[in-house]
């Protein structure tokens, strides 16, 4: 499986809303609501665990349907953050201070891209 990039570093493609959504895994869903229902202290439907990936076309988990990084990339034209003029902004900077490998991932893309 390729690996799909979210605007903001995450990597669409290990995430378990994606997975279970390929895979059509009810089980899969089920584990992850509950966790992430827990984790996030909120109220997560195992039907709201779909999503095809950040920038693509099609479902997406609710969060990522919402969210101002992807709404940002979508409106620039841009494959996700790394190649962003303004990057690191301050859109990044509170999701890199829970999700650090985001970062990694991003600055990867901008080695590679330099």
């Amino acid at each position: 499986m390729n690996e799909i990039i979210a605007a903001c570093g995450l990597i669409c493609s290990e995430c378990n809303a994606y997975k279970a959504t390929i895979n059509d895994d009810m089980n899969l869903r089920e584990k992850t609501a509950e966790f992430w229902s827990t984790i996030y202290g909120s109220d997560i439907a195992t039907e709201d665990i779909n999503c095809l990936g950040c920038l693509t076309d099609g479902i997406k988990f609710s969060h990522c349907k919402f969210c101002e990084i992807r709404k940002c990339c979508e409106i620039k034209g841009l494959p996700n953050c790394a190649h962003c003029p303004e990057y690191s902004c301050d859109k990044l900077y509170e999701l890199f201070q829970h999700v650090p490998k985001a970062k990694i991932v991003l600055d990867s893309i901008i080695s590679n891209i330099k």
